[in-house]
């Protein structure tokens, strides 16, 4: 990571390009990119046992996400009997339009943005299943909501980038050795309302 003008550590970032759209578009890389994210460098048996799958299959996937550059080797860990990955950069971005000629990438990103969906509903209904076992200061903070707004591209855009900007102040002051604290999901959305009246 680089060091931001405050001295905070700013997010490798990565704004995928076509052939990092089309390789990334596959639910297992998506998991196994998002868990070395997540949860920091980790070998292919490490990662099938943690995903319920195969070795042999995470080997695969992580090698096919190095040749495009989304994941690397350790370089501080790993013998010659087992190899390290980690993430190459902390997250990623893209515009949709950047694919508008491109049919294939185009679908891959259709698909990253509704694996995105599947998860934001996937992490809320096992939220949901468990939320009565959790402290009150959990089951209060937790939650979704939801607002209307009149807004045209340039605000929608503006509104994206304010909050983003919060949420990489949260992220930049995380004190992850407090008590109680734990990783938290956050999905940022926007889109508009179609064949609606206010």
């Amino acid at each position: 990571m680089t060091s931001g003008s405050d001295g905070s550590a700013e997010p490798r970032r990565v704004h995928l390009d076509s052939r990092q759209v089309r390789t990334l578009a596959h639910p297992l890389r998506m998991r196994l990119l998002g868990s070395l994210r997540i949860d920091g460098p980790a070998t292919a048996t490490a990662l099938a046992e943690k995903l319920g799958t195969n070795s042999g299959a995470t080997s695969y996937h992580l090698r096919q996400l190095a040749e495009v550059g989304l994941v690397t080797e350790d370089p501080g860990r790993g013998s010659s009997r087992q190899r390290w990955w980690q993430a190459a950069h902390d997250m990623s971005d893209f515009e949709p339009t950047d694919f508008d000629d491109d049919p294939d990438a185009r679908a891959a990103v259709q698909w990253i943005q509704g694996d995105q969906v599947r998860l934001m509903a996937d992490l809320a209904e096992r939220w949901m299943a468990v939320e009565h076992h959790q402290s009150p200061a959990w089951r209060d903070a937790a939650g979704m909501s939801d607002l209307v707004l009149p807004l045209d591209p340039d605000r929608l855009r503006a509104l994206s980038d304010d909050l983003w900007a919060v949420l990489m102040r949260y992220r930049d002051e995380a004190a992850t050795d407090a008590p109680d604290v734990k990783p938290v999901h956050v999905f940022l959305a926007g889109f508009p309302r179609l064949d609606e009246r206010w």
